[in-house]
């Protein structure tokens, strides 16, 4: 065989398969990380309720823990995160300030709601009142992506569920957690408003599919780079090179 290979091209290709192969691998790093991360939540939600942890305690062992939450929710404080959906209709997430029979006051995301029922008015069955019991997990603050607007509370815009925000803002107090909230979980298969997470995480994983469409456009980057020499006469395999 005999090889002569163009500089030009060959300087342009090399960095960018060696790119390509890259963000193959990266995808299949992430592909790892994604289903270690189904495997920590399922096992996490899934295991007995703890109670509320210390406002100081580390996270890193309990979020997506089930907490055992007893108190009293403050309806008339609830706030509502905007831009959510179920099932592709538009809505709102219900946060509601629930006291904790220890005095502290914890954030619960109670679900979605349509518009329609966005008025408590228009779903007073929803409205439990006196001291209850609800399933929920350990979740961190949330983290506000590149493209989501900015908090404004005084336009009761929420689009980030950060608790010290919310706290702030409603004057909830020192008693109030910052560190962390709970999301409610349904108990049951009977769905109703809000609609609650359920404990089953459903997270898109298509980071295989990623990393083998990376692979393959590097292949094709080499067999073009093949081809392109061989049609040049600049790559010569021995039968030919005896014609």
């Amino acid at each position: 065989m005999r090889f002569r290979p163009f500089l030009w091209l060959t300087i342009v290709s090399l960095p960018a398969l060696l790119v390509l192969v890259g963000l193959g691998s990266w995808q299949l790093q992430r592909l790892q990380w994604k289903n270690d991360l189904i495997t920590s939540f399922e096992s996490r939600a899934a295991a007995a309720a703890i109670a509320v942890p210390a406002a100081d305690a580390g996270l890193d062992d309990v979020e997506f823990r089930r907490l055992s939450l007893d108190g009293t929710f403050q309806h008339d404080q609830e706030v509502f995160l905007t831009g959510r959906t179920y099932e592709g209709n538009a809505g709102f997430h219900i946060v509601t300030p629930f006291q904790l029979d220890d005095g502290r006051t914890i954030l619960i995301n109670r679900g979605w709601v349509s518009e329609d029922y966005r008025n408590p008015a228009k779903r007073a069955f929803s409205q439990t009142t006196g001291r209850v019991s609800v399933a929920g997990i350990l979740r961190r603050p949330g983290v506000k992506g590149y493209f989501v607007p900015e908090n404004e509370p005084d336009n009761g815009f929420w689009f980030t569920l950060v608790p010290s925000q919310i706290n702030r803002h409603l004057g909830l107090g020192e008693t109030a957690i910052n560190q962390f909230y709970a999301d409610a979980v349904r108990t049951s298969d009977v769905v109703t408003l809000p609609i609650a997470a359920k404990t089953k995480l459903n997270l898109r994983n298509a980071h295989l599919s990623y990393a083998m469409t990376w692979y393959g456009i590097a292949l094709a980057l080499i067999g073009v780079y093949v081809a392109f020499h061989y049609q040049a006469g600049r790559l010569q395999f021995g039968r030919r090179q005896e014609d």
